[in-house]
């Protein structure tokens, strides 16, 4: 941990090490002659867990040191249920305890950025900055980059249940995708992985390693709590942190921007602590408004997530490779030969399918896990079996993140309205009965043992959706709270500085005005990518255009 002046003074002043701050502490002090501080309420995340892919469970399940292990208020729409949402904490974020899938979203999610007017967000756009920000171990090529700083693994074979739940959409009619960044999403296939040899591959370890780190022109401050960002009247001119409730506060100061990077939920919860919001909520909290923004914290999104549950009739899930004494040599054969289960995240297949053919994209996201997964692992499974997650890519319900206090140590009131539509419980609905027929097939036969959740006795449309309002729970994906857009109401411009002020941005998933159809940790690092050459001045990457041949869907 690199300590501060009180006072000093940076050129940028960058707030969170999640996926989007690692890459803008990476990219801006590439250059000498810039300063740069990045803020960290938590520590570095080297510990064995966040290191281990197969530690995601172990990391996900509970709040602690990688976890904020937030909650909703309670969810109208299913039962007053108050919903866990886990969102990581040090460096890396929440790729730091993350399933490690890496997914772009569909091209056609960019074109509807571009197509509300925000230019320079379509997909030709935007692929060249994913492209520049990995490194695929199987080279460069339409579509996959080679010598960027995040690591991406096409996952191991793993267990036979993956390539029989492939083998099994197949016969229930869907094409296999070999890459669902290609040219073709729709279909069932295998996930492609941020692993690299064996280790969990965060945004951290691609663009906050120890070399990067140590520049003389970049500090990291670890556990370091934003409380407030500072204005000059309309101009962000630094950033108050302390250690935690009691301890004492400091000032650091930006010459040319503050930029936020907390999340989906942390950063509008800062820019109201700091004036910036409704101005009439603000106020009623005796908080000083220094710009009126309606729209920060609303457009809330996430990907809601139902899990079926397969007993299996062979011993070969994570249950019967955990029992006993077995976890434990898991960690220790992993600490000493990076082998064995503990290298990988035990989730090598998926699917992204329509539940309506009239649909332009997939609609439903399906990961497979060769595990009883219950309520973000918290329930010890009891059992072999296998989990199918299915959640809707595109839901039309949104929320809100508000603030429950002028306390900045008090969590925000996350309110996601999930199934608030009519639509959303459809399209849920729909998915369950999808997943269900392509664990059907005769390919599954030979491990698939009896239904254990839902179960067979949940058939009609009310028996499903009663037990999606009592199950279901987020996958993880919140985006769309600091949302930019051209219109006025947007919080942020193309650019993703935030209307009014001078002097700061945001740049994370909370940036987003839809939610993209997938895991949402590379379009993070994509976005901070592509606002790291703006905030350098240099030109934006050529497009890169995409064709339809009478084969293939090919880049050029």
């Amino acid at each position: 941990m690199a300590e501060i002046e009180d006072g000093q003074k940076f050129d940028y002043v960058i707030v969170g090490a999640g996926s989007a701050g690692c890459v803008l502490a990476n990219r801006l002090s590439e250059d000498p002659s810039v300063t740069v501080a990045l803020l960290e309420a938590g520590g570095k995340n080297n510990s064995l867990l966040v290191k281990m892919p197969a530690g995601v469970g172990s990391l996900i399940k509970a709040k602690g040191a990688s976890n904020w292990g937030f909650e909703t208020v309670p969810q109208q729409f299913m039962n007053n249920r108050r919903l866990y949402q886990p969102r990581g904490r040090g460096w890396g974020g929440s790729s730091a305890i993350n399933g490690m899938i890496y997914i772009r979203g569909h091209a056609r999610d960019y074109d509807q950025w571009r197509q509300m007017g925000l230019n320079g967000w379509g997909y030709a756009d935007v692929l060249p900055y994913f492209k520049r920000a990995q490194h695929h171990e199987d080279g460069a090529d339409s579509f996959n980059g080679e010598g960027g700083p995040l690591w991406v693994s096409r996952g191991p074979p793993g267990d036979p249940i993956y390539k029989a739940f492939i083998q099994a959409g197949k016969q229930a009619g869907y094409p296999v995708t070999r890459d669902f960044n290609g040219y073709q999403q729709e279909g069932v296939g295998p996930y492609h992985l941020t692993i690299r040899d064996g280790e969990r591959w965060s945004a951290a370890a691609a663009y906050l390693n120890a070399i990067v780190a140590s520049r003389p022109n970049l500090k990291v401050i670890s556990n370091a709590f934003a409380g407030r960002v500072l204005f000059e009247k309309k101009r962000a001119i630094g950033v108050e942190f302390s250690g935690g409730p009691g301890k004492v506060t400091q000032k650091v100061y930006a010459n040319n921007e503050v930029l936020v990077c907390g999340g989906a939920f942390q950063s509008p919860h800062l820019l109201q602590l700091s004036g910036i919001g409704p101005a009439d909520e603000l106020k009623k909290l005796g908080i000083d408004v220094v710009q009126d923004a309606p729209d920060v914290g609303r457009n809330l999104q996430d990907h809601l997530d139902a899990c079926i549950i397969y007993e299996m009739t062979k011993p070969i899930s994570m249950y019967s490779k955990t029992k006993g004494l077995k976890q434990p040599m898991i960690g220790l054969q992993y600490l000493f030969t990076k082998q064995g289960p503990g290298r990988t995240n035990h989730l090598h297949a998926g699917a992204f399918l329509k539940t309506r053919g009239e649909l332009d994209r997939p609609d439903i996201q399906l990961h497979v896990v060769n595990a009883v997964m219950i309520d973000h692992a918290k329930v010890t499974p009891d059992r072999d079996g296998f989990t199918v997650h299915t959640c809707q890519l595109r839901p039309e319900s949104k929320g809100t993140v508000t603030l429950a206090s002028t306390n900045p140590f008090d969590a925000p009131l996350i309110d996601p309205r999930y199934l608030a539509e009519e639509n959303d419980r459809r399209t849920m609905r729909d998915s369950v009965r999808m997943v269900r027929d392509i664990c059907s097939q005769e390919a599954l036969d030979l491990y698939r043992g009896p239904e254990y959740r839902p179960g067979p006795h949940v058939r009609t449309d009310a028996e499903i959706d009663a037990w999606i309002r009592d199950n279901a729970e987020t996958i993880y994906h919140p985006v769309g709270t600091v949302r930019m857009g051209v219109d006025d109401k947007a919080p942020l411009d193309e650019q993703l500085r935030v209307r009014g002020v001078e002097g700061l941005r945001v740049v994370d998933a909370s940036v987003m005005p839809t939610l993209v159809g997938g895991n949402t940790n590379a379009p993070t690092i994509m976005i901070a990518e592509k606002i790291a050459d703006v905030l350098r001045g240099k030109k934006p990457l050529p497009p890169q255009d995409v064709r339809v041949a009478e084969d293939a869907r090919v880049a050029v």
